[in-house]
């Protein structure tokens, strides 16, 4: 029975960790934020994204060196895509006074609109290689330079975007250089927190497919990719109490593109071959799911409705719902 529930308690306290290093990387980096003079969607696309990110990019870091478990670090890399996608309808069923879809920035039609670039030909490269047409150099898939290059793509157009927008920044003084730079050292030191827990999650996973009898691309797709998720989940709490959802927002999507440049990371330190091609086609469902929960997303910025389904979530956050509880019960069924 203990070796059942052991690994149980190992991914609880992978969470707990992540979880309590997530309120500090959020409160230092919108700190830097402040004392830099960066934009609330700038900061909450650079500074928030990147920080939260840091699991998945561990994780998979250390699925394909450590673990050798290919198939963990893409089902959490996609599987936090989705789940990011999610908790729009967490947003939505606790912003009762005003419509969530109503009050968000229209910029992050944008972003949305990269990610299904992105995320879109992450799952069509999995099928292109399971059809043999893969074309490789050295272990590393050529797409991957293409994956990279769309992210930087993105990142340029959000900053042209962000541009446009004037932002002044506040005058230096000695205090507040003083106050940067133990921001940024606190901010560090949880990111060190959320990377010890990061290298250690695959190693859990596989623990917990193998106790079950699961398959690893589900327990990679929900669970792993639940607990790397927490830091998001903690943002965008916080954003709703301080009022900031377009910095919540701008977080979740910006995680998602930095989630595809680490697939582009994982496959050039997977020694074995292709990433790509030596993971489960299954993973090809979970990122479809995510073009169509980011294309139900832009449908919902620019269409704004205010109907709600008994007075909870609008129809668009039930569409997100149900095209995640569908994409998990097919990734159950057929993941490897």
């Amino acid at each position: 029975m203990f070796d059942v529930i052991w690994p149980w308690l190992k991914l609880g306290l992978c969470t707990v960790l992540i979880g309590a290093a997530g309120p500090v990387l959020v409160r230092n980096g919108e700190r830097i934020a402040e004392l830099t003079g960066l934009s609330s969607s700038w900061a909450g696309l650079i500074l928030l994204a990147t920080a939260t990110s840091l699991p998945e990019l561990f994780t998979g870091i250390s699925a394909v060196t450590l673990a050798d478990s290919p198939d963990i670090a893409v089902a959490d890399v996609l599987g936090s895509c989705i789940f990011n996608l999610l908790m729009l309808v967490m947003l939505d069923e606790l912003s009762r006074s005003d419509p969530l879809f109503r009050k968000i920035d229209q910029g992050h039609i944008l972003t949305a609109g990269f990610g299904v670039i992105l995320i879109g030909t992450v799952g069509a490269i999995i099928l292109i290689n399971h059809m043999g047409l893969n074309v490789q150099f050295l272990h590393i898939s050529l797409y991957t330079p293409f994956l990279i290059f769309l992210y930087i793509v993105a990142m340029r157009a959000a900053f042209d975007y962000q541009r446009r927008t004037v932002v002044v920044r506040p005058p230096s003084s000695p205090s507040a250089d003083r106050e940067l730079r133990k921001a940024i050292i606190r901010y560090a030191a949880a990111a060190w927190v959320v990377v010890g827990a990061g290298i250690w999650l695959p190693f859990v996973g596989l623990e917990i497919a193998g106790t079950m009898g699961w398959q690893t691309t589900f327990v990679g797709t929900l669970l792993i990719a639940g607990a790397t998720s927490v830091p998001e989940l903690v943002v965008t709490f916080s954003a709703l109490r301080m009022r900031a959802v377009d910095m919540a927002i701008g977080g979740l999507l910006g995680s998602n593109l930095f989630d595809v440049l680490i697939l582009g990371i994982d496959d050039i330190l997977y020694r074995k071959g292709p990433l790509l091609l030596s993971v489960s086609p299954a993973h090809a469902i979970t990122a479809f799911a995510a073009v169509i929960m980011s294309g139900i997303f832009v449908v919902a910025v620019l269409f704004r409705p205010d109907s709600r389904v008994r007075g909870t979530i609008s129809w668009m956050s039930m569409s997100l719902l149900a095209v995640y509880l569908f994409s998990s019960y097919v990734s159950f069924l057929i993941g490897q």
